[in-house]
């Protein structure tokens, strides 16, 4: 999946109290985090999707959009948006894709399940895959190291002939691989 392009899509999400529509159109020119949970009205996913959204506002401010998405369809996201405490903090789309067209392009549907695996993407602003996570069903997510990946891939990006280290943050020194390099490190 890492460096394929995302494939063609049509979803209705809720955001800000309304359905919009939206397709792989709407991610291309910007980073993008495609964040895939199993079903609303859930355990673990409410904890996720809530600490994300702590994260929303720096993310925006870094040019990244967030879409979760889960098989459920936009209605159920609206009624878990009004009754949620955890879930009423989340301004990102929230995508029904209850047809799994979404779910499938990105390889994370369970198959004679019709969920989707806890799972994350990082996407260019060319729509180009540059970072996946996928969990096992009890492990949920933390938003804090997904900003790390973020701060690395658009560093990369920006930075042609560098790479981020292990557990590389935001101003620390990265690496410049070459043959001066090979077997020092």
């Amino acid at each position: 999946m890492i460096n394929t392009q995302i494939k063609p899509f049509n979803a209705t999400a809720f955001k800000a109290g309304e359905f919009v529509e939206i397709s792989e159109k709407d991610v291309l020119g910007k980073w993008a985090v495609f964040f895939f949970y199993p079903a609303d009205f859930t355990f673990v996913c409410p904890t996720e999707l809530e600490d994300l959204a702590s994260k929303y506002d720096e993310l925006k401010g870094m040019g990244v959009e967030v879409f979760s998405v889960s098989t459920d369809t936009h209605f159920c996201h609206k009624a878990w948006h009004d009754t949620s405490e955890a879930i009423g903090t989340i301004n990102y789309y929230m995508v029904g894709d209850q047809t799994a067209t979404i779910t499938s392009n990105f390889g994370v549907l369970r198959e004679g399940q019709g969920l989707a695996d806890r799972a994350t993407f990082l996407i260019d602003p060319e729509g180009t895959i540059q970072a996946m996570e996928i969990t096992a069903e009890g492990i949920g997510r933390d938003a804090e190291d997904l900003m790390r990946k973020v701060k690395a891939a658009q560093y990369v990006a920006a930075h042609p002939g560098e790479v981020c280290p292990a557990k590389w943050k935001e101003g620390e020194a990265t690496l410049a691989p070459s043959l001066d390099l090979v077997g020092k490190i």
